[in-house]
């Protein structure tokens, strides 16, 4: 980056001869000069701006899709996983052992059904993709039979609310829940109270620094959407209540 921004500035600043030399020597011939020295530098620097975000887009397009590809190929084990149970069973002749193997993948299948209808794309993927990352924290996902939220937030309030959810959870990983080594798990949950959307946080286990955990949520929900309404004294469990524009 500071190479491109180098490059831009040395442009401008051979802009000086040229200026320098119209004021020693003032003439039509020198004005036209100068013109025709703008117009190059400006069309130069122009040109590599341009270069400079094609090639920053293109980075951001291929970390995005190697985000995609660890999804699916995570989704694809664990289908994987499940189909290898229930063939296990099946052979082994336990039929009580499949028809519960069976109920599991369909609520399975339904949970990321209800995670897709609620129509915001980065929560979407942010939510299917956590288990990509590599991180100590094990996030379950809760959402209400019905809720969608597509229609009814602007695309900038759908990006905040989710910068808000990632910002909570990882407050969550970083504030004592999850000591170094162990896993735990984060409950986020989605429901609808009447006109708003109720978000709540439950981590397992007591949490390492409760207040830091609560000023830290309060500290990023400020000046956002969604307020930070309930807490349980000394306990990992916070509410966000999100009104909807109706």
């Amino acid at each position: 980056m500071k190479s491109w921004k180098s490059v831009i500035w040395a442009v401008m600043l051979t802009v000086a001869f040229p200026l320098g030399f119209l004021y020693w020597q003032p003439s039509l011939m020198t004005c036209l000069l100068l013109g025709l020295w703008l117009a190059a530098a400006m069309a130069y620097s122009f040109t590599r701006i341009r270069r400079h975000y094609e090639e920053e887009l293109q980075v951001q397009e291929r970390a995005l899709q190697q985000a995609a590809i660890r999804t699916l190929n995570h989704h694809r084990h664990d289908w994987m996983n499940d189909l290898q149970i229930l063939y296990g069973y099946i052979q082994l002749g336990k039929p009580d052992k499949s028809v519960e193997c069976v109920g599991r993948i369909k609520e399975r299948i339904a949970l990321d059904s209800r995670i897709a209808k609620l129509g915001i794309p980065s929560l979407v993927f942010y939510i299917q993709s956590f288990r990509t990352y590599r991180t100590s924290l094990e996030l379950e996902v809760e959402v209400a039979e019905g809720l969608q939220l597509e229609d009814k937030l602007s695309p900038d309030k759908g990006e905040e609310m989710t910068s808000v959810i990632m910002q909570t959870v990882r407050a969550y990983q970083y504030s004592g829940l999850v000591s170094q080594g162990e896993s735990r798990k984060l409950r986020l949950s989605f429901t609808q109270d009447e006109g708003d959307v109720l978000i709540s946080f439950e981590g397992e286990g007591e949490p390492g620094n409760p207040e830091l955990l609560q000023g830290q949520i309060y500290n990023i929900v400020q000046g956002k959407i969604m307020k930070a309404e309930q807490f349980k004294p000394s306990s990992a469990y916070v509410q966000l209540r999100l009104p909807l524009e109706m």
